[in-house]
């Protein structure tokens, strides 16, 4: 684990999550402060191959701060997507600190909107970057964590409701996942609000 006293009180934090369009598994965020020796390679998770994502997953895990924010299927379907996922950036953010022990003087969040003035728990100065996952490193490694993180999550899940094939589709409608899910109804884990499932709830 990082010494928090090797980051400079200016520190800039960026957060992303992974998640938002799945029809099942929670939205996860990840927030992180680069620190210590460059980790080169960082870039926005959707267009590195997966064994390089992880290879850098491991990376920023040993030499950044950093901290993982999850919102249930549950919290999602009674918040909203969008609550849900500033809800998961807010805990990222929250687990960073209290991991180690830093509070950042600034969040980059990558897309066009913040957790500021939109969830009581947030209380740090933040600004959105638009395609900050390309632009802003620490961006480009909160998506790295996040996306890994949410993908393990989803390949677990998949060894309890293996016809779902979420080892493979991590959640998200491809045809196979929406077969399955005309054929076997939906699990505890599929998000109830959104359209694909709400559709066959009422049939």
């Amino acid at each position: 684990m990082n010494d928090p006293s090797s980051i400079a009180p200016a520190s800039v934090a960026g957060v992303d999550e992974a998640g938002r369009g799945p029809l099942a598994g929670p939205v996860v965020a990840a927030a992180v402060i680069l620190c210590g020796k460059e980790i080169r390679g960082l870039a926005d998770s959707k267009v590195l191959s997966a064994a390089r994502r992880a290879q850098l997953a491991s990376r920023i895990q040993e030499r950044c701060h950093w901290g993982i924010g999850i919102a249930s299927v549950e919290e999602i379907d009674a918040l909203n997507i969008f609550q849900a996922t500033m809800l998961a950036m807010a805990r990222a953010i929250e687990a960073m600190c209290e991991r180690h022990g830093c509070d950042p003087a600034e969040v980059l969040v990558d897309g066009n909107l913040t957790p500021a003035g939109r969830r009581a728990e947030w209380r740090w100065p933040a600004r959105a970057v638009v395609g900050g996952d390309r632009l802003e490193r620490c961006i480009s490694a909160a998506s790295i964590i996040a996306k890994e993180h949410r993908d393990a999550l989803m390949c677990e899940a998949a060894e309890s409701w293996p016809h779902y094939a979420w080892d493979r589709n991590k959640g998200y409608g491809t045809a196979a996942h929406l077969a399955a899910l005309r054929e076997h109804g939906p699990s505890p884990l599929h998000r109830r609000s959104f359209a694909p499932v709400a559709q066959l709830l009422l049939i």
